[in-house]
């Protein structure tokens, strides 16, 4: 069975280490092992060749890659090679990793631009301010496309106003519902004002039955090329490499009562969330930006009447 005129795949190794110990994480601080490291190694690189190969395999289908890991993929050499090479094949619409953006940025100048980009997480308390700022404001310099987030619990909401409030208006600062936190409509509200797209995330959306991009045009795949329809299903599909997940591909409604992460619910079709991020799926970019709010709330070039 061919493969859709564009496929995007949600990759996962087996990585987990990461350097930031976030108490909302269970992968926080985690150490991996010399083996396991060098087993994410190997299987990135499989992974890379096997997207690399599709332009003489399936030329009809471009190909748009999002690196999920469960740790910081980019203090790994492997992740940044990955990444700078896949950007530069003809028929990869866009490359993406979800990152804490701790390791250094200047490798980016190595990739093409137009198709590589970064979907960064603000984490305060386990970075400075001003260190942060700094790397998104270095990104901007290069050029680069990103988005910044943060996640929406109480004590992040001052950090998260100062952080918007410096960052230029073009860079889209975004807003994740805390995991198992209920937000009243005057907590929502002050969400909302940092991120006017905040309310997607504040309830999981109820998904059964639903038409959804998964299992047919976006797939999820593991370190071992496992393939299933998105990370939250846990149904195999077969494999990426022996080509046994290519005769299950097809449109079939969303087997889960409901769905609270943007990496899955971002491909409900009846939510129509491609028509928001159109052009920015992958790294969590609206078409068009809302307007940029100061620390106080206020838009930025609006009066404060006193």
């Amino acid at each position: 069975m061919g493969l859709p005129p564009h496929l995007t795949l949600l990759y996962r190794g087996p990585l987990a280490s990461c350097d930031y110990d976030c108490p909302y994480c269970p992968f926080a601080k985690r150490r991996d092992s010399p083996e396991a490291l060098r087993a994410d190694r190997a299987a990135l690189e499989r992974f890379t060749g096997w997207v690399a190969d599709r332009a003489a395999e399936d030329p009809g289908t471009r190909v748009s890659v999002l690196f999920t890991p469960w740790g910081e993929g980019l203090v790994r050499s492997w992740y940044r090679t990955a990444i700078a090479r896949l950007s530069h094949l003809p028929h990869v619409e866009r490359v993406a990793i979800q990152t804490n953006l701790s390791g250094r940025v200047e490798w980016l100048s190595g990739c093409d631009l137009s198709s590589a980009a970064l979907w960064t997480t603000y984490h305060p308390g386990q970075v400075a301010h001003e260190r942060f700022l700094a790397k998104a404001l270095r990104l901007v310099e290069l050029g680069v496309r990103f988005s910044v987030g943060v996640v929406g619990e109480p004590e992040h909401l001052e950090a998260a106003r100062r952080m918007r409030a410096d960052l230029p208006d073009g860079v889209y600062l975004w807003v994740n519902a805390a995991e198992g936190r209920t937000y009243t409509d005057a907590e929502a509200a002050l969400w909302q004002e940092l991120d006017p797209h905040f309310h997607h995330s504040r309830y999981p959306h109820a998904s059964g039955g639903l038409p959804c991009r998964t299992g047919d045009s976006v797939l999820s795949v593991d370190g071992d090329g496992n393939v299933r329809r998105c990370h939250f299903v846990d149904v195999p599909m077969g494999n990426l490499y022996d080509g046994s997940f290519r005769e299950r591909l097809g449109r079939r409604p969303c087997p889960l009562a409901s769905c609270d992460c943007h990496i899955g619910y971002v491909h409900l079709e009846p939510l129509d969330l491609y028509g928001l991020f159109r052009g920015g799926v992958l790294e969590r970019i609206p078409h068009t930006l809302p307007q940029a709010v100061r620390g106080d709330g206020v838009p930025k070039g609006h009066r404060v009447r006193p």
